[in-house]
């Protein structure tokens, strides 16, 4: 990293002032509390999952709703939120949220080497809640996406001190309450760490047949949730996805190449995901991009597909901004971001029923932006010529929980 006086990365790492600080907690507070007041309701995604566990404990079959897409684990774990009134969820809900965007926020700060008290850790997250919409987005739904939002740069965290074992578990963990980090069982198989992979496939595994077990509907997410994720003709649905397979066909494309294109896309992606975790570069810097080229491409694909799981890569690109050759240092990386931008009245694409138009936008072009960058390495990372890279070592440390 960069430090020098005379160079942008100097200035983003050293101290923030008061005044920096002051205006990010004053712009989180009034998000926070906005949400509490006026648009909570527990957050219309929270409710979904909370709602599954009410029908649940009433007896019921959570997967009676077609829009629960969860595990039979996140039944269970919302349960807590299920017992509380609604007026107390209200309350509860947009805060956890704001700080676990938080924390996650400081993982990925972390696992860049960034300290926590300078001008890139107040700036990138005042720069998130105030100029990126999927931010306030997610608050105000209060979906359970934010737990990968978290977990995803703690998982890094741990893996880039040697600790992959623990870093499946934080992976299976988030898996259990949402799958949504299941394409991360791919960056261990990268790294060949098939322990911490077992440990990422059993901790979800065995929460979710024994959650299963105690509902009156065992296999409910076998027999209709995956269904209803496959065949994706959900209308109320399909008007909020970003992938390609949804967009496409609402601008005339026929259905079939446009997932064909997707899949491509995805395939793509992946490929260009494990050159990046084979290229130069120290190994914090791989993890991150790896990462990010890996659940891109899955979003490509995925059914649905939301402009808040932007989220889940964003901060982890963002952080690495103070290091030379950074994906954030890209021109495109700043310009897919430019659809998200809060009131900016697009012509055409004000409802937000069209809003999907925007999100795909920026999916595609940060998922292009991150790929070409997997496959053109960065030069500075490569170190002069003959230098050994500490971060292509054929063994790794011995991993420990």
């Amino acid at each position: 990293m960069v430090t020098g006086k005379s160079d942008i990365s100097g200035w983003l790492v050293r101290p923030a002032g008061g005044p920096l600080w002051s205006a990010l907690a004053v712009v989180l507070g009034a998000l926070t509390t906005h949400t509490v007041l006026v648009t909570s309701g527990g957050g219309m995604d929270n409710a979904i999952v909370v709602d599954a566990a009410r029908t649940w404990l009433a007896g019921g079959s959570p997967y009676d709703d077609p829009h629960f897409l969860y595990f039979p684990s996140a039944v269970l774990a919302a349960v807590p939120q299920a017992l509380l009134p609604r007026s107390v969820l209200d309350v509860l809900v947009p805060p956890a949220v704001t700080g676990a965007l938080a924390l996650g926020w400081a993982c990925a700060l972390r696992l860049h080497r960034v300290p926590l008290h300078s001008r890139l850790a107040a700036l990138g997250l005042l720069g998130l809640a105030a100029g990126f919409a999927p931010f306030g987005q997610l608050v105000r739904l209060g979906n359970w996406t934010v737990t990968a939002v978290l977990a995803l740069p703690l998982c890094l965290l741990l893996a880039s001190r040697g600790r992959w074992v623990a870093a499946g578990a934080v992976v299976g963990v988030a898996v259990a309450f949402k799958p949504l980090l299941a394409p991360m069982a791919l960056l261990f198989c990268f790294a060949r760490r098939w322990r911490a992979l077992g440990v990422l496939v059993l901790v979800p595994s065995a929460a979710s047949v024994a959650a299963a077990l105690l509902m009156p509907d065992p296999a409910g997410f076998l027999t209709r949730t995956l269904p209803f994720l496959l065949r994706g003709d959900d209308a109320f649905v399909r008007l909020y996805e970003a992938s390609p397979a949804a967009v496409l066909p609402r601008l005339g494309v026929p259905g079939a190449p446009a997932a064909l294109l997707g899949v491509l896309g995805a395939a793509a992606g992946v490929v260009c995901a494990y050159r990046r975790w084979c290229g130069p570069g120290p190994l914090p810097a791989r993890l991150a991009e790896t990462s990010a080229a890996l659940m891109l491409s899955a979003f490509l694909v995925s059914r649905p597909s939301y402009n808040h799981y932007l989220l889940v890569v964003l901060p982890l690109l963002l952080a690495g901004a103070p290091h030379p050759g950074a994906v954030a240092r890209r021109p495109w990386f700043w310009l897919s971001l430019v659809p998200q931008l809060p009131g900016v009245p697009w012509p055409w694409l004000e409802s937000v029923r069209r809003r999907a138009f925007r999100d795909a936008v920026t999916l595609c072009v940060l998922a292009v932006t991150v790929a070409r960058h997997c496959l053109r390495g960065t030069r500075e990372a490569d170190g002069p010529r003959g230098a050994p890279d500490p971060g292509r070592a054929p063994v790794e440390p011995v991993e420990s929980v």
